[in-house]
């Protein structure tokens, strides 16, 4: 994938992650968008970080004390952990509901 292919892909899913973002209580979770990131925010004050990383073509999470990197699969589209393939919408979305403590369905 080209660099222009990586923007266009990582800025896509940041909007998907901001959207979807929008349909949550705004009380439990909110958020501000920059320039190819998504700040998390919740009512304790803590924070979760999804950003693109053009060195690297990755999406990066740091969520709490623990850091992940996701690689687009071409083929599906979807944003792969780099290192045990998990899906990065999916894992934001328990991670989210473990620290608001409601179950919410990941972002579509």
């Amino acid at each position: 994938m080209d660099a222009n292919e990586f923007l266009a892909r990582a800025d896509a899913c940041l909007d998907r992650v901001a959207k979807w973002l929008e349909t949550l209580d705004p009380d439990a979770v909110d958020y501000a968008t920059g320039d190819g990131v998504v700040t998390i925010e919740f009512a304790d004050g803590g924070k979760f970080i999804l950003s693109r990383q053009a060195a690297t073509s990755q999406v990066w999470l740091a969520a709490g004390a623990s850091g992940r990197h996701y690689d687009c699969d071409a083929a599906s589209g979807r944003w792969r952990d780099d290192k045990d393939g998990h899906d990065l919408y999916q894992r934001l979305a328990e991670l989210i509901s473990e620290k608001i403590s409601a179950s919410i369905a990941p972002a579509e």
